[in-house]
């Protein structure tokens, strides 16, 4: 859209999409604009008085937050769920609720297969290896403590078929991997080239969690279901932390129920000091913090999206 709505809007936290990522189309669209870099609670309210849009990424909305915000229309969610925002209280009160779909879909499944394979080729424990100035003092070229595996003819499971699972079982195609594609769990009825989720559990090499965290899913990797999973299973989960129950997770790693774990996400974020998982000290758990769905690309785009998604909601 060209000219500009006459729309005032409110970005609540600016430091969830970066420094490096221009604002400059979205701003346009907007007769009045201001961004925080964060919003604490107390300040939605005074903040967002006079906004008919408010953008945010992770400031919880209440309903008794916005029935306090008259003027509002539209919240623009920079992400892809929603969890954070009182869907039912926004209908309500006549406010529109939209997000963005797909945006990250190619770097979240970029980033599980950097989390797979820092798993299978090991470079944890090698890159601490060379730092301990292992290398220097070995008598030959190379070092093999550490068995490296080729993903090659293993079975890659997948939980939940959406842009980024989809995107994630193409790499693994390409890497040779055989695909098993989990309903539901708790379905009774099996859809045609999908496995129920207890069998995707029991035959995969590889179990990458890409669903949204539900009533359903909520740690539908627990102490049971870990059990069904192969020793030499890895677990990857780039979609939500209460996919998985943490302490029940630390356990299996301990106790080699499964060989070993990455995640990009944890139940609570940012963790509090004394996470279980944070304090596992086993080199088979790899940990990144919430970063698969960050690329630069994924970032520019996911704004490029924000602008057209309210762009749509003012024309209908």
């Amino acid at each position: 859209m060209k000219h500009k709505m006459l729309k005032s809007a409110v970005l609540l936290d600016l430091k969830t999409l970066g420094d490096d990522i221009d604002l400059s189309t979205l701003r346009e669209l907007f007769d009045c604009w201001q961004d925080y870099e964060l919003c604490d609670p107390t300040q939605i309210i005074a903040r967002c008085q006079h906004a008919d849009v408010i953008i945010t990424n992770k400031v919880v909305l209440s309903r008794e937050t916005l029935i306090k915000l008259p003027k509002l229309k539209l919240i623009a969610v920079t992400a892809t769920g929603t969890n954070n925002i009182d869907i039912d209280g926004a209908k309500e009160l006549g406010i529109g609720v939209i997000n963005v779909e797909g945006y990250g879909a190619r770097s979240v499944a970029q980033h599980t297969f950097s989390l797979l394979l820092q798993l299978t080729n090991r470079t944890t424990p090698y890159q601490k290896f060379m730092r301990e100035g292992g290398w220097q003092q070995s008598e030959f070229f190379s070092h093999l403590d550490f068995p490296m595996l080729e993903l090659a003819g293993k079975n890659f499971g997948i939980l939940g078929f959406g842009a980024s699972g989809q995107l994630s079982a193409k790499l693994a195609q390409a890497f040779g991997m055989k695909l098993l594609i989990a309903e539901r769990p708790g379905a009774v009825d099996i859809r045609d080239e999908r496995v129920s989720f207890e069998q995707m559990l029991a035959h995969s090499d590889v179990v990458s969690l890409h669903c949204p965290l539900t009533s359903d899913t909520d740690q539908v990797i627990n102490q049971q279901t870990l059990k069904l999973m192969k020793p030499s299973a890895l677990l990857i989960n780039t979609a939500r932390g209460g996919l998985i129950n943490d302490a029940d997770l630390v356990s299996a790693l301990s106790n080699n129920i499964i060989a070993g774990a990455a995640l990009d996400v944890l139940t609570t974020e940012p963790p509090t000091q004394g996470n279980c998982l944070l304090d596992y000290q086993g080199d088979n758990l790899v940990v990144t913090p919430h970063i698969a769905w960050a690329t630069v690309d994924a970032r520019r785009r996911l704004v490029t999206m924000l602008g057209q998604n309210i762009s749509h909601f003012f024309e209908q």
